[in-house]
């Protein structure tokens, strides 16, 4: 990621003691560098670069109060984004699609199960928060690995219209997770 590890960190630190606008400039920050980070791994699968992308901008959003500070920024988002790369490549995997992905194995260990609970109740609780077509798109496509065509047929929708609702409802969920932030 090529960012300014200052202004990253700088942010990161801000938003962690309560500044919401540093937190959102922390998010922008960290989008702009994960996005083409995201282009160059997923060159064959470019419309997927932007759910990936919301997906670990959640999970940075979420974990935040994981983040050490004796570590660079940089390296703390980028692992998030190699285990969502990892659960992309998986899901592919299981559907039969073959994809190469530079470097996206790494050595990075799977999270514990301890956590496991606790992350599906509050990803149980956000969903609630969206329209039921968008509910129903991200818990058959992400949470279920169901592929895009099989969740159109599971819903009724067009195979489009799952990966719009896909993409909206992600980018809900970030202006939700942004806003029970500046709350608290």
């Amino acid at each position: 990621m090529a960012v300014d590890e200052g202004e990253l960190k700088r942010l990161l630190r801000a938003g962690l003691a309560g500044d919401a606008a540093a937190h959102r400039a922390f998010l922008a920050l960290a989008a702009t560098a994960l996005r083409a980070y995201l282009r160059s791994r997923l060159r064959g699968a470019p419309d997927d670069v932007e759910d990936i992308l919301q997906e670990t901008l959640i999970a940075v959003h979420t974990k935040r109060d994981t983040y050490d500070p004796s570590y660079p920024a940089s390296a703390w988002i980028l692992a998030i984004a190699k285990y969502r790369l990892i659960d992309h490549v998986r899901r592919l995997k299981r559907r039969g699609v073959a994809v190469e992905l530079d470097d996206a194995e790494g050595e990075l260990s799977v999270e514990g199960g301890a956590e496991a609970g606790t992350a599906k109740r509050d990803v149980a609780r956000l969903l609630e928060k969206l329209p039921a077509k968008q509910q129903a798109a991200i818990r058959l496509v992400k949470l279920e690995d169901r592929s895009i065509r099989e969740a159109a047929a599971a819903t009724g929708l067009t195979e489009s219209d799952v990966k719009i609702s896909i993409h909206r409802g992600l980018k809900t969920l970030m202006k939700v997770v942004a806003e029970e932030h500046d709350a608290s």
